[in-house]
């Protein structure tokens, strides 16, 4: 049977009719039909397409244990923060979700506030704190708050050749939702573009850069998971970061400070940074709701 145009494309969208999974059945008849009309409306060349698969296989080829290139590539193109919208819709008040990003890494070392997770990380030493709260603005006991970021030469330590983790770990909120930690003062750092993605970004003419940025994942029983980035005020990549993922209200004041003592008691040789931001979740049922 010769088959073309959208007698082609319906022939592919009926082929999935046997799925027992309906929701398989709408994903994959949809993706048909987009990527048919995709093709169609740039009348892609065999060449191009050809291209395109290599593209896909090297993108494969790049992907490691401790780098993930096709989250890199949904995130450029911004499918990830796409999806994230779509899936992690929030009540007003709460905090807003942003891309979960390639370099989380599960086991972080856990450490009691006001920890110092950095391990020896290169960078000017920064105190983070805040609370994490329900949209009542009640402290939520026991949350576990999960963080990790680059440091100032802008690599997270998967990216090193180290013997245990830099700027990472983990801590359970106390009695009135409190979180602290020292690590380093993040920077602006360029995604990894050394690889297929980052091809794709130089044929479009875009720059690979992320504002400077704390990334968290914070969960409570009862409470809707939270997955979001701290961003640094004043960072000159705010309105262009490569992966899409700035929000207004993620945006927080990173204040330097003299050598000297600082709020929590530590004395310091060394010029230091603070920044405060408060984590507020919404529970379950609130998030249901919408």
């Amino acid at each position: 049977m010769d088959l073309a145009g959208d007698e082609l494309t319906d022939a592919v969208v009926a082929s999935f009719d046997g799925s027992k999974d309906e929701r398989t059945k709408t994903v994959l008849s949809a993706l048909v039909r987009h990527l048919h009309e995709f093709a169609r409306e740039v009348e892609l060349t065999e060449e191009e397409w050809f291209t395109g698969i290599d593209f896909l296989t090297r993108t494969g080829h790049t992907s490691t244990g401790t780098r993930q290139e096709f989250v890199l590539l949904s995130d450029v193109l911004g499918l990830s923060m796409l999806t994230v919208g779509l899936g992690n819709k929030k009540p007003a008040g709460a905090t807003q979700s942003t891309v979960f990003g390639p370099f989380f890494v599960e086991g972080s070392p856990e450490i009691k506030l006001g920890d110092d997770l950095s391990n020896g990380a290169p960078g000017q030493p920064c105190l983070v704190s805040g609370r994490v709260l329900d949209l009542q603005g009640k402290p939520i006991a026991g949350a576990l708050v999960e963080t990790w970021q680059a440091d100032e030469d802008g690599f997270y330590d998967v990216q090193k050749n180290l013997d245990g983790p830099q700027n990472r770990g983990h801590l359970t909120t106390d009695a009135d939702g409190n979180y602290s930690f020292w690590a380093v003062r993040p920077v602006a750092y360029p995604i990894p573009d050394d690889g297929p993605v980052g091809e794709l970004l130089r044929a479009g003419g875009r720059g690979p850069m992320r504002p400077a940025h704390i990334h968290f994942m914070v969960t409570a029983p009862g409470f809707s998971r939270l997955i979001t980035h701290v961003f640094a005020a004043g960072d000159e990549h705010l309105h262009d970061d490569a992966v899409f993922g700035v929000k207004d209200s993620l945006i927080a004041e990173f204040t330097e400070h003299p050598a000297g003592t600082a709020p929590d008691g530590r004395v310091l040789d060394q010029p230091y940074s603070t920044v405060q931001y408060d984590l507020v979740l919404a529970t379950d049922e609130e998030t249901r709701a919408l």
